[in-house]
C-alpha cells in the first residue's frame, strides 16, 4: 500500500507529532505525582545564524490554534515582529504535564515559519523596491506548501506561485512559463502566441527566453512577437549556462531598448540569492527566488522553563546557559529597534531616547484555553514586518 507519510490536522492537536521523551515525561510525572506543577515556559533564540543581526517571528496563528482549549496562558509577540539574540518571543503558562507533548509542534511552527519569514525578509531587504516573488514549492513537501507560501509573503515577498495559496490565504497565486511549455511546442514563438492567445488578460505576459537560443535573441524575438503585449522576459539559465548574469541582462536590455522595446521589464530567477540581487538589483526589475527561502538558515527558537510555581509564588529557574525568570520586551520605535528586556511581572516604565514610553511587546493571546486577541491578517502582518524592516540594516 502506498500513502502520503503525513500528519492529520487532528494528530497535531492531539499531542501525537511529539518526541516519545516528551511522552514519558508526562507519564513519569503523573505517576509521581508531579502532575499539576505548574510552569512558565519561554520561547527564545540564544544564537542567530552566522552574520544575522535579528530575524522575523512568525508561526504564532498556527501556534494559537494549537494550544486553544488547553488549560494554558499563552503570551506572545506579534506575528511579524522582528527581533534579536535572547529576547522573549513567547510564554506559556500551565501546568507542565499539559503542556510537555506539544513542545515539539510548537517548535516546530515557529523554527519553521521564523526561518522561512526571516530569509524571506532578508532577501526584500536587498532587493530594495525591487519586486520579489516566492518559487520555491519545488523544494519541498506537498503537504506544507500553504504554510511556506504563507510564511514567505509574512517576510516580505510580494507574491507567491502556490495554486493553493488563493483557498487559504486569499492570494492571487503569480508566475510566468516553465520552460516544459516552449520545449513542448518545440518552438518558442509558438508558445508564446499560445500564452497569448489562451491566459486572461489579466495575467502579464511574461516569456521565458533561455529555452533553445541566446538570450538576446530569444528576448528580441519575443518582444516582436508579442509587441507592446509583452510585460517582460524572464532570465532563468541553469548555472551550468549561466555565465555573467549582470553581462547577460545588461545585452537583453541594450537590444531591447535598441529596437523599441525600452518599457520591457527585466526578471531573473533560477538559484538565486542575497549575493546575485546585492549584484543585479540596479539592472534587474524583478526577482523569482526559491531554493534560497525554502531551504534557509535555522533560526534555531528553543522552549525553557523559567519559573515555576511554588504556593502563590513565581520562583525563578532555569538550566545552566539560559536566563531564570519570565521577561517581557520593550521597545523603542523611534529611529531603530531599540529593545529593553526586563523581568516580566516588572511594571516600570522605560523612557525612550526621544522621551516617549517603550511599549511593551508580549501580550496576551490565549486565557484558559479561550482566544482573547484577534490574528490579524496575513497582509497587515506583511506591512507590519515592512515598516520594521526601514528600521534595521543587514
Amino acid at each position: 500500500m502506498t500513502r502520503f507519510y503525513i500528519a492529520t490536522e487532528d494528530d497535531i492537536l492531539e499531542g501525537k507529532t511529539t518526541d516519545i521523551y516528551f511522552q514519558r515525561t508526562r507519564e513519569i510525572l503523573e505517576k509521581s505525582g508531579l502532575a499539576n506543577i505548574r510552569v512558565r515556559m519561554e520561547a527564545h533564540v540564544y544564537s542567530l545564524p552566522r552574520n544575522y543581526k535579528w530575524a522575523v517571528f512568525a508561526g504564532l496563528e498556527e501556534v494559537v490554534h494549537l494550544m486553544k482549549g488547553k488549560n494554558i496562558d499563552l503570551y506572545s509577540l506579534p506575528e511579524g515582529t522582528i527581533f534579536k539574540e535572547k529576547e522573549p518571543l513567547m510564554l506559556i503558562e500551565g501546568k507542565y504535564a499539559d503542556i510537555a507533548i506539544y513542545e515539539t509542534p510548537i517548535l516546530g511552527i515557529l523554527r519553521h515559519y521564523s526561518s522561512i519569514a526571516t530569509k524571506a525578509a532578508r532577501i526584500k531587504k536587498i532587493a530594495g523596491g525591487k519586486s520579489v516573488l516566492f518559487f520555491g514549492l519545488r523544494a519541498l513537501h506537498p503537504a506544507i506548501m500553504p504554510m511556506a507560501d504563507r510564511a514567505a509573503y509574512i517576510g516580505g515577498v510580494d507574491a507567491v506561485s502556490g495554486v493553493l495559496s488563493k483557498s487559504f490565504l486569499g492570494l492571487e497565486p503569480k508566475g510566468t512559463m516553465p520552460h516544459a511549455l516552449i520545449i513542448v511546442f518545440e518552438d518558442p514563438v509558438k508558445a508564446w502566441k499560445a500564452f497569448d492567445e489562451i491566459m486572461s488578460d489579466k495575467v502579464p505576459r511574461i516569456a521565458l527566453v533561455d529555452t533553445f537560443y541566446d538570450e538576446r535573441y530569444e528576448a528580441l524575438l519575443a518582444a516582436k512577437t508579442l509587441g507592446n503585449k509583452l510585460h517582460g522576459v524572464r532570465l532563468d539559465t541553469p548555472s551550468s549556462r549561466r555565465g555573467d548574469m549582470r553581462k547577460i541582462i545588461e545585452e537583453v536590455k541594450w537590444v531591447l531598448e535598441l529596437h523599441g522595446f525600452k518599457d520591457v521589464k527585466i526578471y531573473v530567477s533560477g538559484g538565486i540569492d542575497e549575493e546575485e540581487i546585492k549584484t543585479l538589483r540596479d539592472i534587474a526589475d524583478a526577482f523569482g527566488v526559491g531554493t534560497s527561502i525554502a531551504f534557509p538558515p535555522s533560526i534555531d527558537i528553543s522552549m525553557d522553563i523559567v519559573e515555576i510555581k511554588k504556593r502563590d509564588s513565581w520562583i525563578p529557574i532555569s538550566k545552566r546557559g539560559k536566563l531564570p525568570g519570565a521577561k517581557q520586551l520593550y521597545r523603542c520605535w523611534d529611529y531603530d529597534l531599540e529593545d529593553y528586556i526586563i523581568p516580566f511581572s516588572n511594571s516600570r516604565k522605560i523612557k525612550c531616547r526621544n522621551g516617549e514610553e517603550a511599549k511593551p511587546l508580549l501580550k496576551k493571546y490565549i486565557e484558559n484555553g479561550h482566544v482573547v486577541e484577534e490574528m490579524p491578517e496575513v497582509r497587515d502582518i506583511r506591512n507590519y514586518v515592512l515598516r520594521q524592516l526601514k528600521l534595521v540594516d543587514l
